[in-house]
C-alpha cells in the first residue's frame, strides 16, 4: 500500500525581535562602543571549544521534512552579502519532537543574524539564490555529539513547504 505524503504550507512571516523571541534573539548592527547589554547575542558556548566558521550551501528551495535541535549550545546564523535567507523554527521543548502548532518560518534580512536558543528545533537555512554563504557560531562538536533530527516524513508522512 502506497503512503500519501502530506504537503503542509508554512507562512513566512518578516522577522522582529518581537516575533522571535520564544526561539532565539535577533541581533542587528549597533553602533561601536554601546556598552553589552541584553540586546547582545546571549550565548551558551561553555559545554566544549566554540567554532565559527563560514559554510558554503548550494540552493536548496524552500521545502523540508527534517528537523534539528542542539540541546548543549545556542548557534548562531547569518548570511554574507546581505542575501536574505529562510529558517523555520519550533520553541526548545523536552519532547523528542517539535511541536507543530508553534512552527513558525521566518525572512531573514542579509543586515542581521540570528541566535538560536539552547534546544530551538530548526529546518533551514533555506534561500532562493544559487548559494550562500553563512557564517555559523556553534560548538567544535556540535554537529557530531549534539545534533538530534526529527523526520516529520519518516514519523508523520509529513513535508512542509515554506510560503511567502
Amino acid at each position: 500500500m502506497t503512503q500519501v505524503t502530506t504537503v503542509q504550507s508554512l507562512k513566512i512571516i518578516h522577522i522582529t525581535t518581537e516575533n522571535f523571541k520564544a526561539y532565539g534573539q535577533l541581533i542587528t548592527p549597533s553602533e561601536d562602543g554601546k556598552v553589552y547589554d541584553e540586546t547582545d547575542a546571549q550565548l551558551h558556548l561553555d559545554n566544549g571549544t566554540p567554532r565559527f566558521y563560514i559554510m558554503r550551501l548550494q540552493e536548496r528551495g524552500r521545502q523540508f521534512h527534517r528537523i534539528t535541535r542542539h540541546q548543549q549550545c545556542t548557534q548562531c546564523l547569518g548570511s554574507l552579502e546581505g542575501k536574505e535567507w529562510f529558517i523555520a523554527v519550533a520553541p526548545p521543548s523536552d519532547e523528542n519532537y517539535p511541536n507543530i502548532e508553534q512552527l513558525q518560518a521566518f525572512k531573514i534580512p542579509g543586515n542581521c543574524f540570528i541566535k538560536l536558543e539552547v534546544g530551538t528545533w530548526h529546518a533551514g537555512p533555506y534561500f532562493d539564490h544559487d548559494y550562500v554563504d553563512f557564517y555559523n557560531l556553534e560548538l567544535s562538536d556540535t554537529n557530531v555529539v549534539d545534533h538530534f533530527t526529527y523526520n516529520f516524513l519518516k514519523q508523520d508522512n509529513l513535508t512542509f513547504k515554506m510560503v511567502s
